[in-house]
């Protein structure tokens, strides 16, 4: 599974990809606007870090809006991947954009139909936010796993990009269902290699080590 960090913190972005945690990155308005920056300014510095895809987000509700705002974000650099919303407006967007070429990410997906028909519209990455499913008692993992069947089914290239992601857990049951990509804060990603029996383990042999009155160097 690909891991897409979703933030457009430069610093946080560039720890991760030291060590080689990350495939891609996500940004949408309102992490943009955590940012404090310039839109195009920081897009331009993630995609000059980072080989892989960046979604940068179109902010018009109309598709040809959509379709000018995407073509200019497309010329920030070569691997922008243009983020549209799960619309009508959005699908015909992601339809002439993705005709032209160009990477698209369809985003706020919480269905299955929703999800076929991205594909159908020539998506990239398909984007089911899990954790804002579960906010309203709803399984999220239950829809990857439904996308997951149905894209298999009829042989669809659009990638299962699995966003909202809110744990570790999340994390684990996405790769388990096959997940194409996840998209997770840094905080997520550094929380996957903490375990309680790692620290104790640690820290017995930090302990028992001291007793032997050695040194490696």
């Amino acid at each position: 599974m690909k891991f897409f960090v979703d933030t457009a913190e430069i610093e946080a972005i560039r720890e991760l990809h030291a060590l080689g945690m990350v495939d891609g990155v996500t940004t949408n308005p309102s992490l943009i606007m955590k940012s404090g920056r310039d839109i195009k300014e920081v897009t331009r510095e993630i995609c000059e870090l980072v080989e892989g895809p960046v979604s940068a987000e179109t902010v018009a509700l109309d598709a040809e809006g959509m379709i000018a705002e995407g073509r200019e974000l497309a010329k920030i650099a070569d691997n922008i991947t243009i983020k549209v919303p799960l619309t009508w407006d959005g699908l015909r967007a992601c339809k002439v954009l993705s005709d032209e070429g160009r990477m698209v990410n369809v985003t706020l997906c919480f269905s299955a139909n929703q999800a076929l028909l991205a594909a159908k519209a020539g998506a990239t990455f398909i984007s089911p936010f899990i954790g804002r499913l579960d906010d309203i008692n709803l399984d999220g993992m239950d829809l990857i796993q439904d996308i997951r069947i149905i894209y298999d089914n009829y042989g669809f290239e659009t990638q299962i990009l699995a966003a909202s992601i809110r744990s570790v857990n999340h994390m684990t049951d996405a790769a388990r269902i096959g997940a194409d990509v996840a998209t997770a804060p840094p905080s997520v990603i550094h929380q996957m290699a903490n375990h309680v029996l790692t620290d104790k383990g640690l820290d017995a042999f930090m302990k028992d080590w001291a007793k032997t009155g050695q040194k490696i160097l």
